[in-house]
């Protein structure tokens, strides 16, 4: 048995979650290596739709633009019943945000585009290399890995990520409870061409979900043409993926009637599990995407949340591995297990509401659809929870200040639109953090707020002493400023053209995903250092445990 060089960090598993949390660490400068049991990446279509919170991710990682050019915007979904449509909700409305609705896309559009970004920052992915066995001691976790021909070699990390997909080797080894229940019931889908003789025309650019007494039927269009078709039936139902006999006959059934599959081009069956792991890290190992938390397909959640899970713990090794404290890591779980948990918990509830069966239930379920659908409830409470854009950290340990003028620490950054002044091109705050960056904003009041400007140049001054390029620095302050600011030449200085935050000169820390790390008021001297010892980039003002 081979013994390996010590990566920084391991990660076991190269689907979206994986490569996503590689091309975060490759960006930051942290080398990675990355291994996976399968031959190449997935050809399996399987997840579908990329929201607004992973979308963002992936444009911090220059890929969202590709993405956008293989796939469909879904205009919203529908929901029917006896034949009839009962409710609806529209998609695409979100504010605040480039990605104001969600993209269908194939799994291996995204898994290929973060691959060929993988390769770009210099990464690789060792196929058909798997893990075996896990130890882990207090500063590092040992692989045993099983390459392509057969031959073992042991592989230690500083750090281990586990995104090894819902049956993980990682968990298993480590006896990581995966808490939930597995529904009794089989799932059915395939993609393939439909065509319609009926007066119900198929869907162009949305999900339909027809609920019937027997299951539930799901219809999505696709980008290269076609729809996905999906279906439930009683557990041992059969074996093996659906022929297009049996996936007609269920179209049939549960369809508005004049619609025929003509042909397939993958078909599944699959049980699914609705689980979440008991903890995500066990010492150096952590646990992301489908190690994690396991969904129903019910709203497309699973590699959202994977991704999402992917950079939050990237940036955050990240940091560690420049030097910030540890315990900055401690924060992973903390914010992310509640997020899986709530993102699980939505997908589940859709899914129920799918599975009703009694009549009064199924009356009660249309008639409240039709309600929140008509009163415009529906969308509004279900489409921001389905997107994950703006999830809640407030009760995050790395996260410190209190909220005022619109800005609330552990909640994503208010966006303003910008006119530059100085500095890299941006239109709006959320443009200019969409780099993934660390961000110090200082927020004038007036054009001639010179606590504001003095503030900014303290920060640029710590900025270009010993940090190198860690993080940016933005001053914004209302149009109509007086004077010049004198500032070092690193310091991008904007006006703001709209969106004022309010009346009091204040600073915030933006982390790389783009919620508020940290806010003080600028009221007495000394508050913007004080701020600056909370930006986890290493150094001596990054000591996680001085966050109260």
């Amino acid at each position: 048995m081979t013994r390996s060089p010590t990566p920084q960090v391991l990660i076991v598993g190269a689907g979206p979650t994986g490569l996503t949390a590689a091309c975060t660490l490759l960006r930051h400068g942290v080398k990675v290596r990355v291994v996976d049991r399968r031959r190449g990446p997935t050809g399996a279509p399987k997840a579908l739709i990329l929201w607004s919170g992973a979308l963002e991710v992936l444009d911090r990682l220059e890929t969202a633009v590709a993405i956008g050019e293989r796939s469909l915007p879904l205009s919203g979904a529908s929901y029917w019943s006896r034949g009839r449509r009962i409710a609806g909700l529209g998609f695409g409305a979100l504010s605040g945000t480039r990605f104001p609705g969600p993209l269908c896309v194939p799994q291996p559009v995204t898994e290929e585009l973060l691959y060929e970004r993988l390769l770009q920052l210099g990464g690789a992915v060792e196929w058909s290399t798997e893990a075996e066995s896990v130890t882990v001691e207090t500063a590092e976790a040992t692989v045993v890995l099983r390459g392509p021909g057969g031959d073992r070699s042991t592989a230690r990390s500083r750090w281990l990520i586990a995104a090894d997909g819902a049956h993980s080797k990682v968990r298993e080894e480590l006896g990581i409870p995966f808490e939930g229940s597995t529904y009794a019931r089989d799932f059915l889908l395939g993609d393939g061409l439909l065509k319609t003789t009926g007066r119900t025309p198929l869907p162009p650019a949305e999900a339909q979900y027809h609920l019937t007494p027997d299951g539930v039927l799901v219809v999505v269009a696709l980008p290269e043409g076609g729809h996905r078709i999906f279906f439930d039936l009683p557990a041992g139902s059969g074996e093996g993926p659906p022929d297009d006999a049996e996936l007609q006959k269920l179209l049939d059934a549960r369809g508005p009637g004049g619609w025929t599959l003509t042909s397939t081009a993958w078909t599944s069956r699959f049980r699914v599990h609705t689980k979440v792991a008991a903890t995500f890290r066990s010492g150096p190992v952590f646990l992301a995407g489908d190690a994690a938390h396991c969904h129903s397909p019910a709203g497309g959640q699973g590699l959202n949340t994977g991704v999402q899970d992917g950079y939050d713990l990237g940036w955050k090794l990240a940091a560690v591995c420049a030097g910030a404290d540890p315990a900055l890591l401690d924060s992973y779980e903390a914010e992310r297990r509640p997020s899986a948990v709530r993102a699980v918990g939505n997908a589940d509830r859709q899914t129920k509401l799918w599975l009703l069966r009694s009549a009064v239930s199924r009356f009660l379920r249309d008639t409240l659809l039709r309600r929140l659908s008509a009163s415009g409830a529906l969308e509004k409470r279900l489409v921001p929870e389905l997107a994950q854009i703006d999830l809640d950290l407030t009760g995050s340990p790395i996260v410190w200040g209190t909220a005022a003028d619109g800005v609330r620490p552990g909640r994503r950054v208010p966006d303003t639109a910008l006119s530059m002044v100085y500095g890299r091109e941006a239109d709006s705050l959320h443009d200019y953090v969409a780099a993934g960056r660390h961000t110090v904003v200082v927020l004038g009041v007036s054009g001639t707020d010179t606590v504001a400007a003095r503030a900014a140049e303290t920060a640029a001054a710590r900025h270009a002493d010993g940090n190198g390029n860690s993080f940016d620095v933005l001053l914004i302050r209302p149009t109509g400023r007086g004077d010049t600011v004198r500032v070092p030449t690193a310091l991008p200085a904007h006006d703001v053209a709209a969106g004022r935050y309010g009346s009091t000169t204040q600073a915030l820390y933006v982390r790389p995903d783009g919620v508020v790390g940290a806010r003080v008021p600028l009221d007495r001297p000394g508050r913007i250092t004080e701020l600056l010892a909370r930006i986890p980039v290493g150094g001596e003002q990054s000591r996680v445990p001085h966050i109260s």
